[in-house]
Formats: C-alpha cells, sequence, structure tokens
C-alpha cells in the first residue's frame, strides 16, 4: 500500500471526492462518491435537501461528495451539533480524486451509531496522497450526522 503523505486539512475533514475530477463551482456527471449514478441523482439529492440519508455510509458518501464539490453548506448541515466547526475551508489546490469504502459497523434502523472506515484519494500540487479515516455517526433529530473521525497512518 502507497505511504500515507500529509496534507493540509480543513477543520475536522471527514471525506470528500470523485471519481470524476471537478473544480470549485462545477457539477460532476458521475457522483463523486464512486457509486454508479449520476451526481444528480446519487448525492446531489442529499445536497440539494431532497433527500436525507438513509444509513451512516450513504451520509459519509454524501460528505466526501461535498467536499469533492465544495458544498460547505452540506458539510456544515450533516455535522452534529456538538462538534461542527464555524466554516469549512477547502484548500484551493486539493482535489479529490476517488473514494475507497473499507468497512462499516451498526448504521441499521435499530441502531443509534454506526461507524465508516474509509480511504479518500486525493491530488495536489505535492503529487497524489490518501486519508484513511475511521468516521462516527450518529442518529441526531431523526438525521443520521457526522460525529467526530479518527485520522490513521497506513
Amino acid at each position: 500500500m502507497a505511504r500515507r503523505t500529509a496534507r493540509p486539512r480543513p477543520p475536522r475533514p471527514t471525506a470528500a471526492t470523485a471519481a470524476t475530477a471537478t473544480t470549485a463551482g462545477s457539477t460532476p456527471t458521475a457522483c463523486p462518491c464512486g457509486l454508479p449514478a449520476g451526481y444528480a441523482d446519487c448525492c446531489g439529492r442529499l445536497h440539494r435537501g431532497e433527500a436525507t440519508a438513509a444509513t451512516p455510509e450513504q451520509l459519509m458518501r454524501s460528505r466526501y461528495s461535498a467536499f469533492a464539490v465544495r458544498d460547505a453548506e452540506y458539510l456544515l448541515r450533516s455535522w452534529h451539533p456538538d462538534t461542527r466547526p464555524a466554516t469549512v475551508d477547502f484548500a484551493p489546490d486539493l482535489h479529490w480524486v476517488r473514494l475507497e469504502i473499507l468497512g462499516s459497523t451498526g448504521g441499521s434502523a435499530f441502531h443509534p451509531e454506526g461507524t465508516v472506515e474509509f480511504r479518500a484519494h486525493y491530488r495536489e500540487a505535492g503529487g497524489p496522497g490518501t486519508m484513511h479515516e475511521n468516521s462516527r455517526f450518529l442518529r441526531h433529530q431523526g438525521a443520521w450526522v457526522y460525529l467526530d473521525g479518527t485520522v490513521s497512518d497506513d
């Protein structure tokens, strides 16, 4: 496995990115989360508020896509109020390129919490890199929200 490289991080990030590279303000055709659906019908529905995530994995994928398309409003809306930052800043030269889901726990209709372990691949001026995180999600007011995550070295 490739060695994890350091990169500038937005405040307490969780995920982001793309099977299709995007630039700030552009809308991808393929969904950055990696599922075989178009962005508009996949994570775009959650970003626009037309649907809510049914599982922690779906929320994690949608948050990854939100980082890829730089949708700070959605990221803040899907963050638990106890850990939510005031703002989300995006590194201008950081582009998310691929998401791998490595595993998950909990998160069914009967669970109040769940985890998703993932590896997010990115590209920046210094070259390619990866971020490996185990994210925790809770139900808050009936919806799944991101609580926090532990980033580890590969």
